[in-house]
C-alpha cells in the first residue's frame, strides 16, 4: 500500500512567536489585574496636603518605603469633591482600589511618628512599612532577559533552515544536509528532449544516467563507474539544465545543492553538512548528487592567505575530498557538479578518481542555436512566416538563457503592440533591446550633438563595409539606447581560430567612429570611450596572450591555471613591460590612422550616408549597398539582406 505523503489541509499550524507574545501579554494584564492594581498612575501630592487629608480623616491604609508613601483614601472621602480628581473607577472598569496618591515622605522616621500619632487618634485606620515587590517590577527586572532568550531563539531558527524540520530538536538539526531530494511524481520533470544543442555533452550525460540505470552491463567487463562528472562552461550554456534533465532520466534518486549551502558562519557546520549528504545518498544508493556552483566551496586551497589556513570553506572542502575518494565504487553514487570557474577549483577536487570526466558545455553554435529556439518558441503564439533560422543568425554568441531571454522580450514586444501572434520584427526588437537596451526617445539632444553621433556611427559602418574581415553591418540608429547616444549591430562571422588580419580589420573598424569625427569636424569628443576601451583589449591581447606581435615574439604572459591572480610580480621586466605599452599604443595608432586615410578617400559617401542617418535615425544594409555598392570580397552565402 503507498503511503500518503500529501499534508494535511486541516492541520493548523501555531507560531512559537504567538506563543511567545500572548505569554508576555497574561503577565502585563496579570499584573494590572491583581493585587488591586490598576491602569491609571497614582496622583502625586505634597507632604502638607497629605497631613491636612490625614488631619480630616481621608486616609485609611498607608504604604510607605524609605522614599515613597503610597496613600490609599476611604470611600467617603473618594466620594467628596475635595478628591474629585482622583478617578473613581478604572479603564477595566472597576472600582479603583488604589493606590489614589503617591508622595514624598522624605524623613522616614519624622512621617512613621507622624502615623503613629494619626493612629492613636483614630484618624488612620492602618499603616505598615514595604519594601514593595510586584509583578510589574519583576517583568521590568526580566524583561531584557526575556528578549534576549527570543533573540537567541530567533536566530537559532534561522540558521537552522527558518523551519524545516520543526520540533524542539530543531536547533541542533544545523548540521544537516539541505539537498533537495528529487521527486520524480512532484517535481516539475526536465528530460534530455527539453535540453536543445549540446550534443556531445548529453551523450557523456546519458552515459552516466545508463552506468546508473544498467550497471552490469560496464561491470561485467571489468569497468568501473565514473565517481563524478564536472560540468564547466559560461552562464547560461545550460549546465544546471541538464542536471535537471539527468533526475528526470534516471529512475534513481537525485540529490540536490547549491555550493553556498554549505558555508556556515559556525565552524564544523559546512563539514556536517557534507557527511550528512553522502550518508544520505550511501543509504539511497544508486543515486546522484549534483552540486551546483561547486566554486564557492571547492576554490582552491591557501590562496587567500588573509584569511588564514584553518578557516571553515576550507574545512568544508577537505571533508568533501575524503568523501569523494572515500566510498567504494561498489556504493553507485555519482556526483554531478557544475561551475563557471574551473580556473580557480582546487586540483585535488579536479583529479581522476573524484571527478573523472570534465564536460565543457560551450557556447551554441548556429545549429544549436536554431534548436534552441525551437524549443523556447512551443509555447508561444508565432506567425507562421517566423524562420528560426533567420532568428538564429541574428543572435551569435548567445547562450541558451539569453534565447530563451529574447523569445520571452519578443512576446512582450508583441504583446505591447497589440499583436496576435509573434513575427520577425518582434525578434529583432527584442535582440535590439537586449544588446543595446532601452530606446530613449525623449532624451534631449542639441542638432549639433545628433550631427555628430551621426558621423560617428557613419563612420563604424563606413570603415567595417569597406575592409574584408570586418564584420557586415546590420543596422545603425542613433536614437539613444541604455547609456549609449548611438548604437551598430554587426553579424559577425563565426570562427574557431582568428587571424591577424582579422584582428587588425576588426580594430579598424572599431576605430571608425573617431576617425569620422577627425576626417569631419577635425576635433574629436568623449563619445569613444568604449571604442577605446575595446581596441586597447584587443591590441593588449595580441601583444601579450596570443603572440601576434613581431617585436615581443612568440611569447604569451597568459596563465591558464589562475595561479598568477594573487602574484605580486610581473611575469615580465620592466623593460619588456615598456616594449608591451609601445607596441599596444602602436597597434591603436597605425590602426587609428587607416581609419582616416580610408574614410578621407570615401569623405563625400560617407557624408552622405550620415545625412541620411540624421533624416531616418536607422539605416540598414541596403542603404550601404545603395552608396557603397556590394561588397565585392564577401562570400556569396553571406550575402543578406537583414532589414
Amino acid at each position: 500500500m503507498a503511503k500518503n505523503n500529501k499534508p494535511n489541509p486541516t492541520k493548523v499550524k501555531i507560531s512559537p512567536w504567538l506563543i511567545y507574545a500572548a505569554v508576555i501579554l497574561g503577565l502585563i494584564v496579570l499584573q494590572f489585574a491583581s493585587g488591586g492594581s490598576n491602569f491609571e498612575e497614582s496622583k502625586q501630592t505634597s507632604l502638607s496636603k497629605f497631613n491636612k487629608y490625614l488631619e480630616e480623616g481621608d486616609v485609611a491604609n498607608v504604604v510607605f518605603n524609605k522614599n515613597t508613601a503610597k496613600v490609599y483614601l476611604t470611600k467617603q472621602a473618594l466620594a467628596s469633591d475635595r478628591h474629585k480628581t482622583v478617578e473613581k473607577s478604572t479603564i477595566l472598569g472597576k472600582e479603583n482600589l488604589g493606590p489614589h496618591y503617591t508622595l514624598d515622605i522624605g524623613n522616614q522616621e519624622s512621617f512613621q511618628k507622624n502615623l503613629q500619632t494619626a493612629a492613636a487618634e483614630g484618624k488612620l485606620a492602618d499603616y505598615k512599612v514595604e519594601q514593595e515587590s510586584n509583578w510589574g517590577d519583576i517583568l521590568l527586572t526580566f524583561l531584557p532577559i526575556i528578549v534576549i532568550i527570543g533573540f537567541w531563539l530567533f536566530m537559532m531558527r534561522r540558521m537552522s533552515g527558518g523551519g524545516s524540520g520543526g520540533g524542539s530538536g530543531q536547533i541542533f538539526s544545523i548540521g544537516k544536509s539541505k539537498a533537495k531530494l528529487f521527486d520524480e511524481k512532484n517535481d516539475t520533470k526536465v528530460t534530455f528532449k527539453d535540453v536543445a544543442g549540446l550534443e556531445g555533452a548529453k551523450d557523456e550525460i546519458q552515459e552516466i544516467v545508463e552506468f546508473l540505470k544498467n550497471p552490469e552491463k560496464y561491470t561485467d567487463i571489468g569497468g568501473k563507474i565514473p565517481k563524478g562528472a564536472l560540468l564547466v562552461g559560461p552562464p547560461g550554456t545550460g549546465k544546471t539544465l541538464l542536471a535537471k534533465a539527468v533526475a528526470g532520466e534516471a529512475k534513481v534518486p537525485f540529490f540536490s545543492i547549491s555550493g553556498s549551502d554549505f558555508v556556515e558562519m559556525f565552524v564544523g557546520v559546512g563539514a556536517s553538512r557534507v557527511r550528512d549528504l553522502f550518508k544520505q545518498a550511501k543509504e539511497k544508493s544508486p543515486a546522484i548528487i549534483f552540486i551546483d556552483e561547486i566554486d564557492a566551496v571547492g576554490r582552491a586551497r591557501g590562496k587567500n592567505n588573509m584569511s588564514g589556513s584553518n578557516d571553515e570553506r576550507e574545512n568544508t572542502l577537505n571533508q568533501l575530498l575524503t568523501e569523494m575518494d572515500g566510498f567504494g565504487t561498489n556504493t553507485h553514487v555519482i556526483v554531478l557538479a557544475a561551475t563557471n570557474r574551473a580556473d580557480v577549483l582546487d586540483k585535488a577536487l579536479m583529479r581522476a578518481g573524484r571527478f573523472d570526466r570534465q564536460i565543457y558545455v560551450d557556447l551554441p553554435d548556429i545549429r544549436e542555436r536554431k534548436q534552441i529556439f525551437e524549443v523556447h518558441l512551443k509555447p508561444l503564439k508565432k506567425s507562421e512566416e517566423l524562420d528560426t533560422e533567420f532568428l538564429a543568425k541574428q543572435t551569435p554568441g548567445f547562450s541558451g538563457a539569453d534565447i530563451a531571454n529574447v523569445c520571452n522580450e519578443a512576446a512582450l514586444t508583441a504583446a505591447r503592440k497589440g499583436k496576435k501572434a509573434v513575427d520577425k520584427q518582434d525578434f529583432l526588437d527584442a535582440v535590439d533591446r537586449i544588446i543595446g537596451g532601452l530606446e530613449k526617445k525623449n532624451k534631449i539632444i542639441t542638432p549639433d550633438e545628433k550631427r555628430a553621433i551621426a558621423i560617428h556611427e557613419a563612420g563604424h559602418a563606413t570603415v567595417s563595409w569597406l575592409l574584408e574581415h570586418a564584420a557586415p553591418l546590420v543596422k545603425v540608429t542613433i536614437v539613444p539606447r541604455g547609456q549609449s547616444l548611438g548604437a551598430a549591430w554587426y553579424l559577425p562571422e563565426e570562427r574557431q581560430i582568428v587571424r591577424t588580419e582579422q584582428m587588425l580589420d576588426e580594430m579598424c573598424a572599431t576605430m571608425g567612429g573617431r576617425a569620422a569625427e577627425k576626417v569631419t569636424f577635425n576635433k574629436i569628443s568623449t563619445g569613444a570611450l568604449s571604442d577605446l576601451e575595446k581596441v586597447t583589449k584587443q591590441a593588449k591581447a595580441m601583444v601579450t596572450v596570443y603572440g601576434l606581435n613581431e617585436k615581443i615574439g612568440n611569447v604569451t604572459y597568459y596563465d591558464s591555471s589562475g595561479n598568477n591572480e594573487y602574484g605580486f610580480s610581473k611575469p615580465y621586466s620592466d623593460d619588456t613591460a615598456k616594449v608591451i605599452d609601445k607596441e599596444i599604443s602602436d597597434l591603436i595608432e597605425s590602426q587609428y590612422q587607416r581609419a582616416i586615410q580610408i574614410l578621407t578617400d570615401n569623405k563625400d559617401k560617407l557624408f552622405e550616408l550620415a545625412d541620411i542617418l540624421i533624416e531616418k535615425e536607422v539605416i540598414f544594409t541596403d542603404d550601404l549597398e545603395r552608396i557603397f555598392g556590394n561588397r565585392s570580397f564577401e562570400k556569396s552565402e553571406n550575402q543578406e539582406v537583414l532589414n
